[in-house]
């Protein structure tokens, strides 16, 4: 980097930290609607130029990356748009990886120095009304309108909690048109037979989707709840804004609001499950099952109810205890219980490499043996 250009980010950078220190509650008054991006543009305009520029092309100049800055994610920002990749994970100002098509990467995009990368990490949570302090030095949260094409998700962790000196930043990429059931056909993440069976079973029966991390967990659950009719009314609780919909008309979705060191209210998907099920729906989703939430999506499949969610397990057969497993945190029933109840998810279907490896069919519970029979269908 060139003297000049280097001169040029110092100026950025404090026009930033400006905006994040000084003038915070104008970003916060731009995201919540109160005032126009024109308007918000136009007092920064007279701040550059009344403190940095030194002419019209100056002033412009500054005013357009500053623009950039605001409305995009600086150095991120190509990352961001690129739609190959999937998740950026900056370990350092000057180590930021990528997953392009499934694979990890260096993305060959750094911070100039800490300093700069210590301004955007403030100028991220700004925008996104969080705080990242040592009260609140692990922040998880979603920016849902930046980006024409993806929600984004961020995890923050700040020094104090991280061995090295200088915080983490994960961004989970979630498209915001995502993929339907013939575009997964498409991709070859299954085939159209499997496709068939999965929507038909999916509106017939509860669902169990499992896998690792990365899997497409999430892509097809997302994909099978657009097969529920329009007559149905759906309810979808999830800590992040992954699942969103195109074209249902009664799908209402509710997420987790973690405390922060500003506010020690708090909903968990525990205390949101329970609001949801008081909301008279047909079907009731849980984006991803974490803990002791699993118990209300058993008894609402228990009763009828349809019901779908994914959950983390290197086996379509241990998806079915680590449910039960989180189920029993916040559970009167005995495990044998629990597990008797797992026969109301109908359906268990394992992900794995972004791939269908398996379907199977809950028979029910077997007596003799003392535990759930399948017929594998995939």
């Amino acid at each position: 980097m060139t003297d000049q250009q280097t001169a040029g980010r110092r100026v950025l950078q404090s026009i930033a930290d400006e905006y994040i220190t000084r003038r915070g509650n104008e970003l916060i008054s731009l995201k919540r609607g109160l005032i126009t991006k024109e308007k918000f543009m136009e007092d920064a305009a007279e701040y550059i130029a009344a403190n940095f520029g030194t002419g019209e092309e100056e002033t412009d100049r500054l005013l357009r990356e500053f623009e950039d800055y605001v409305f995009g994610y600086s150095r991120l920002s190509p990352l961001i748009d690129d739609p190959e990749i999937s998740d950026i994970r900056v370990m350092s100002h000057d180590s930021i990886r990528v997953k392009r098509q499934g694979r990890r990467q260096e993305s060959g995009v750094y911070f100039s120095d800490e300093e700069e990368y210590r301004t955007f990490i403030d100028y991220v949570a700004a925008k996104n009304k969080v705080s990242v302090s040592n009260l609140s030095a692990i922040q998880r949260f979603t920016d849902s309108s930046s980006h024409p094409d993806f929600i984004l998700r961020f995890t923050v962790s700040m020094p104090i909690v991280n061995t090295y000196e200088e915080p983490y930043l994960c961004i989970r990429k979630v498209p915001r048109h995502f993929p339907l059931l013939s575009d997964l056909v498409k991709k070859g993440m299954m085939d159209e037979t499997c496709a068939r069976i999965l929507a038909l079973r999916f509106r017939l029966g509860s669902t169990l989707i499992c896998g690792g991390n990365s899997s497409g967990k999430t892509t097809l659950l997302n994909a099978l709840k657009e097969t529920i009719p329009d007559d149905m009314a759906v309810m979808v609780v999830q800590q992040a804004d992954e699942l969103t919909t195109m074209y249902h008309p009664d799908m209402m979705f509710l997420h987790s609001i973690p405390a922060s060191g500003e506010s020690k209210a708090s909903y968990d998907l525990e205390n949101i499950s329970i609001a949801g099920l008081t909301m008279d729906v047909d079907f009731f989703i849980i984006g991803e099952i974490k803990g002791s939430e699993a118990i209300y999506l058993l008894n609402a499949a228990c009763t009828g109810q349809l019901c779908a969610g994914t959950i983390h397990s290197i086996s379509a057969m241990r998806a079915t205890d680590k449910l039960v497993d989180y189920a029993m945190q916040s559970s009167r029933y005995s495990r044998n219980e629990l597990m008797r109840m797992m026969d109301c998810f109908k359906t268990i279907v394992f992900m794995k490499n972004f791939k269908v490896a398996s379907v199977y069919s809950c028979k029910g519970w077997n007596e003799e043996r003392g535990e759930l029979d399948y017929e594998r269908l995939v």
